[in-house]
């Protein structure tokens, strides 16, 4: 029995031990594979990574190859950045936008601006806020002036009466509140800008006090709008006759204002800013304007040079009528304002191609009619030299000779638009050989 307990023994040993050898083995061969393993997703991982690398390089070169197509520089990375090519800028037309400064619900800056972004032209026209839009100024009250129209939510009116007023075809708005104006000065960390005179004046009603003094310095946004909205001193005193007073005064400021802002917003060190002027924007201006036509115009926007932009106010003078004091429009030079500013029309002195000189006036309601005219006579070298609408619809388009030009010369003329208009002579009293009034027949 000893004997057979003793063997028992030695069999449970002996499984035992070949147990561990088993796991020793098994553990070795584990230790054996794991480095070939481990070197295995190693190989794996930099072939990965190194494929990764080589798609963002191919990527990075085709991106950076549509930039250089697209121009280069910040306009060329935003455009491709929007997906657009050159071929889009080539398509592009310019566009043209009323401009409402809003301040407690009031709009004392009205503007009109245009930018082409292939000629990198631009414009910017300002409006008196007295300007008179009513049918008889001796019966004006003050409803009768531009700015009583908006009342602080009628761009739309605005944006009606001043194409009645110009002949021009704007369909746009943007209406920026004083506030906005502040909070982007400040962004950029302020405006260098010559104030033109000491500008000192309070009105607690509105809690605006102003107190600048003349020269160069950089305005933060609180003193950028005291120099926007200063019309004159608590003494009377305001802009010299040389530079325009009152309310002309202050619209040329205005003017020369933005232009400063502009230039320095539009800065490539601002670029990283944009977040923060588009926040801006959102809580600081009303507009009607499709966000993807606005993108469309951002890459060339940015490269735009205040050199190229033109400023003006439109035409007129001052006057009390029936109590109340308005602006009215001179119609004869702001007709040639219009055509010079926004249809690139030469002036009376430019035009020297010996071709006839024209008016060209919109007597319908569709004040596209306008444009598509004018680039037609445009197209055949006419020199058109004014433009604007007629003070009542019209039936029939018309020709007027007004400087005896021959019947060869007329039937030209005529035949640019429509052959059977009716044609008449009148007085030399446009200063052009033709006007051209465009009929609801024209179409």
């Amino acid at each position: 029995m000893a004997n057979k307990h003793m063997k028992n023994n030695n069999k449970d040993i002996n499984r035992k031990n070949n147990r561990r050898k088993s796991s020793n083995n098994k553990y070795r061969a584990n230790q054996t594979n794991r480095p070939k393993q481990n070197k295995n997703k190693h190989v794996v991982a930099k072939r990965v990574l190194v494929i990764i690398i080589i798609i963002l390089i191919i990527l990075a070169g085709v991106f950076a190859s549509k930039v250089v197509m697209n121009g280069g520089g910040i306009k060329g990375v935003l455009a491709t950045l929007f997906g657009q090519t050159e071929e889009t800028r080539k398509s592009m037309s310019e566009i043209q936008v009323l401009i409402l400064g809003e301040s407690l619900n009031l709009t004392d800056t009205i503007m009109i601006a245009r930018y082409d972004p292939n000629s990198q032209k631009a414009s910017l026209v300002s409006v008196q806020r007295d300007t008179f839009i009513g049918d008889n100024p001796k019966r004006a009250t003050a409803y009768d002036k531009i700015n009583s129209v908006y009342q602080g939510k009628y761009p739309e009116k605005t944006l009606k009466e001043i194409n009645e007023l110009t002949g021009l075809n704007l369909k746009y708005y943007v209406v920026i509140d004083t506030q906005g104006v502040r909070d982007l000065v400040d962004a950029i960390d302020g405006v260098e800008f010559y104030v033109p005179m000491d500008m000192k004046y309070d009105d607690t009603s509105q809690d605006l006090h102003i107190n600048l003094k003349e020269g160069l310095q950089k305005l933060n946004g609180d003193q950028a709008e005291q120099v926007l909205r200063f019309r004159h001193n608590n003494d009377g005193s305001t802009y010299p006759e040389s530079y325009g007073t009152q309310d002309t005064g202050r619209m040329r400021t205005q003017r020369d204002f933005i232009s400063a802002l502009l230039k320095q917003t539009l800065k490539p060190s601002n670029i990283l800013k944009i977040g923060e002027f588009i926040d801006i924007a959102n809580k600081n201006i009303k507009t009607n304007i499709p966000i993807q036509t606005l993108k469309d115009y951002i890459p060339y926007a940015v490269e735009f040079s205040t050199d190229n932009l033109r400023t003006a106010t439109l035409p007129g003078e001052p006057k009390e009528m029936n109590g109340v004091w308005l602006y009215l429009t001179d119609e004869d030079e702001a007709q040639a304002m219009i055509a010079q500013y926004f249809f690139d029309c030469p002036t009376e002195e430019g035009a020297t191609n010996g071709m006839p000189t024209l008016q060209i006036l919109n007597g319908t309601s569709d004040f596209s009619n306008l444009t598509e005219v004018v680039n037609k006579y445009k197209e055949k070298g006419y020199n058109v030299l004014k433009v604007g609408n007629t003070e009542s619809k019209v039936k029939q388009t018309k020709i007027t000779n007004r400087t005896k030009q021959d019947s060869e010369t007329v039937t030209a003329v005529k035949n640019v638009i429509k052959e059977n208009a009716k044609t008449e002579k009148a007085k030399d009293t446009e200063d052009v050989d033709f006007t051209i009034t465009i009929g609801q027949d024209y179409k």
